[in-house]
């Protein structure tokens, strides 16, 4: 029994290990990308709004903890019809509706601001 489990430690340990690797290159990937790309500012019209919460649990010295925490996204159509959606603060997320017509400014797939017409 401890023999299987001695083989498979090291194997769980290097998966865990490679996916940590690869979203912390991914993120610096996408960091990069927008840093290179350009500050752009289109106008657009924001058609829809969502929010994805992630539940954390953990369990310490025989006492639970719980947090969420929330992220916001907006999705712009611009005049020629295509679409994106960008993560936006839960500032931005409230003071946004959807049917607002106004000048976004975004960076890659940074969100910058929205200035509404």
């Amino acid at each position: 029994m401890f023999g299987l489990i001695f083989r498979i430690f090291p194997i769980v340990f290097i998966i865990v290990l490679g996916l940590i690797v690869f979203r912390a290159v991914r993120g610096v990937g996408e960091w990069s990308r927008n840093n290179r790309s350009p500050e752009l500012s289109v106008r657009t019209r924001v058609v829809s709004k969502r929010t994805e919460v992630s539940h954390h649990h953990h369990n310490t010295n025989d006492s639970f903890h719980s947090h969420s925490d929330t992220a916001y996204y907006a999705t712009f159509e611009v005049e020629s019809g295509d679409r994106m959606e960008l993560k936006i603060s839960g500032r931005e997320f409230g003071m946004l509706a959807e049917g607002d017509i106004g000048k976004l400014t975004f960076q890659g797939t940074r969100y910058l601001g929205f200035e509404r017409e």
